[in-house]
């Protein structure tokens, strides 16, 4: 998986297969018996990347403020879409299961980190999940601009700045 992350990061969607399946250190046949089509390796490399991502909210709540929590999942969000942008355009047309179960987890992510935020007193009472779904469009758009990763940072803590509780 994480030699077909880096292939399609790099290459685009059409990355060769032979050199993924060299990369990690399996045969063709093995990547094809595991993956019947490069559409269902793209896929599960989408799908591995959103229970990354959302599995990091637990953990950055168990290590971090929540506040500082949010902003470093921003943070992750952000590098999440360098992949998505190269692979959910290239999975098969209509595939909207994949996208709409990828939405749903991480729109839970994103409810937790709040609440824990919310509840702690850090972030203002009235922001609701959908006002940080709003954000992460903001993070989504950044993160196609030249100089996005400093662009992207700074977009993040200007929005922390502003959920903060005064």
């Amino acid at each position: 998986m994480e030699a077909a992350k880096a292939a399609f990061t790099k290459h685009g969607p059409d990355a060769s297969l032979e050199e993924i399946a060299r990369n990690a250190e399996v045969g063709i046949g093995t990547l094809y018996r595991n993956f019947p089509t490069r559409e269902a390796l793209l896929e599960a490399v989408y799908r591995r990347e959103v229970e990354r991502l959302c599995e990091a909210a637990e953990r950055l709540l168990k290590t971090h403020p929540p506040i500082g929590a949010l902003r470093d999942w921003f943070l992750l969000f952000a590098e999440y879409m360098t992949t998505k942008k190269v692979v959910l355009p290239a999975l098969a047309a209509g595939n909207s299961t994949v996208y709409a179960s990828s939405s749903a987890l991480i729109g839970d992510a994103l409810s937790a980190l709040l609440k824990a935020g919310i509840a702690a007193g850090e972030i203002r009472a009235e922001v609701q999940t959908d006002d940080l779904i709003q954000v992460l469009a903001g993070i989504a758009y950044n993160v196609t601009t030249p100089g996005a990763k400093g662009s992207a940072a700074r977009f993040i803590d200007i929005v922390i700045a502003g959920l903060r509780k005064a």
